[in-house]
């Protein structure tokens, strides 16, 4: 197995990635990896946590830095962030070390998956609903590799 039969799931928060990947690399006999949770284990505290002592920007570095890391494992799955493929560094290494699925999903469903969460910083606010329907809805532009190439 080389890089490129990496799956790396992306979506919106919400939209089912962790469980997702979880039951697809059991199916597959593959590690699972979710980049929140790994990021929590390296810094020894929680998404919130970070977002309030140091910014949004400064926890897309460490998802940036997690997922250049991931990226290089092989035959593995990997849960993004919702936000990781705002990156377009990002998107250029999961698009050129294995196949990226999309899951999509309703806002309507988001809100239900992610009320009694507490680990989503940037729904900690009075209209959870008006800031799902600001954010990014695509997964952001990638390059399909063809598939005589693998």
């Amino acid at each position: 197995m080389d890089t490129s039969d990496n799956l790396y799931l992306i979506g919106p928060m919400g939209s089912g990635k962790t469980a997702v990947g979880r039951e697809l690399a059991k199916a597959l006999g593959r590690r699972f990896y979710d980049s929140d949770a790994e990021i929590e284990r390296r810094t020894g505290v929680d998404i919130p946590f970070i977002f309030e002592k140091e910014g949004e920007a400064r926890f897309r570095e460490r998802e940036r830095e997690c997922l250049a890391e991931l990226t290089a494992h092989r035959g593995v799955v990997v849960a993004t962030g919702g936000g990781a493929v705002l990156d377009p560094a990002t998107r250029r290494r999961l698009a050129s070390t294995g196949t990226v699925i999309y899951l999509k999903t309703s806002i309507d469903d988001q809100l239900r998956r992610t009320r009694v969460s507490r680990n989503r910083p940037l729904l900690e606010t009075a209209d959870p609903r008006a800031v799902l329907e600001r954010l990014p809805r695509s997964g952001g532009r990638f390059t399909r590799k063809s598939r005589t190439s693998r």
